[in-house]
This record gives structure tokens, C-alpha cells and sequence, in this order.
């Protein structure tokens, strides 16, 4: 599988749970997420899409400064919208665009390091991330929306599932 099918994948993963949460569960505080809501979540996971679909189009990346649009986080018609959009940015990809990720890590100051990248590796980098914030949208849904059914394998690394899966073939 290449790197768009696996992040289409994983873009439909999220695609058809936001599709099954009912409008106020989306936005609603859930207490062993901090009380921040899946739609939080979601919206976390997807502007980092955005900033990485801004790159290509500048040449520079820069993850922290996303829109924290609220409109993603409270209305899952926009959500899915938007995860439609990615997946047609993600899909039209053909060439390993060369980049620039612009970090900062100092929180008193603005200053910024800027490192070479390319589009491969920052798709990477937001599959990891998005895995990593499904897994966080799991539990959300098993405190505040229980009726989802999630699908196989949603939230879990693929190196995960096939190192549970050669232990259930060993056995």
C-alpha cells in the first residue's frame, strides 16, 4: 500500500465514525479526555492535513500555527467536508514535493528552526499523528458515544496490528 491509499484509509476510518456520532455527542466535553470533546479532536488531527495542504502550495510548513477553526470541532457536517477535501488533496498527490517544516519549540518566544523536508515524509508524519489522536477518539467514543461502532483496527498503529496478528498465527 502506498502512503496516499494508507492515509485514505485512515482518513476513511475517521470519515465513517464522524458519520455515525449523533451532532451533540461531537461537541460535548468527555472527562477522561481532559473535557476536551471528539470534535476537538478531530479538528486537531485534521488542520494538521491543512497546514501540510498549505505547504505544498508555499513550499513551507509550519503546524503550529493551524486555525483552530471552530466551526471543524462543532459542526461534523463541516468535519466531514473537510475530510473530503483532504482526501482529494491527499489522492491528487503524484510528485514528493521538496518542502521546508518551520518548528518551534522555545514557549517564550516566536523564533523558529527551519528544516528541510518533503511531502513523503510529512504525509508520514500525519498518519502517525492521526493514529495517535484516533486512539484518543476511541476512548472518547467508548465514554461519550458508546453506540459507534468503530472500525477494525481504528486508532492502532499498522505495525501494531501485524505484530498482533503474528502472535494470534503463532498460537
Amino acid at each position: 500500500m502506498n502512503l496516499n491509499a494508507a492515509c485514505t484509509n485512515i482518513l476513511d476510518q475517521l470519515e465513517e465514525v464522524v458519520f455515525q456520532i449523533k451532532e451533540s455527542d461531537f461537541s460535548k466535553p468527555i472527562a477522561t479526555l481532559s473535557h476536551s470533546t471528539l470534535g476537538q479532536h478531530l479538528r486537531h488531527t485534521l488542520e494538521f492535513f491543512i497546514c501540510l495542504q498549505q505547504g505544498v502550495d508555499t513550499g513551507m510548513i509550519n503546524y503550529d500555527k493551524r486555525a483552530h477553526d471552530k466551526l471543524i470541532e462543532q459542526d461534523k457536517f463541516i468535519a466531514l467536508s473537510t475530510i473530503g477535501k483532504i482526501k482529494d488533496f491527499v489522492r491528487n498527490q503524484k510528485e514528493d514535493s521538496v518542502l521546508k517544516l518551520e518548528v518551534g519549540y522555545d514557549p517564550a518566544s516566536d523564533e523558529c528552526v527551519s528544516i528541510h523536508t518533503n511531502f513523503s515524509r510529512e504525509l508520514v508524519y500525519n498518519i502517525e499523528h492521526a493514529v495517535h489522536h484516533m486512539a484518543l477518539i476511541k476512548i472518547g467514543i467508548n465514554e461519550g458515544a458508546a453506540y459507534v461502532k468503530l472500525p477494525d483496527g481504528f486508532g492502532i498503529a499498522a505495525s501494531t496490528i501485524r505484530f498482533r496478528e503474528s502472535i494470534e498465527s503463532s498460537r
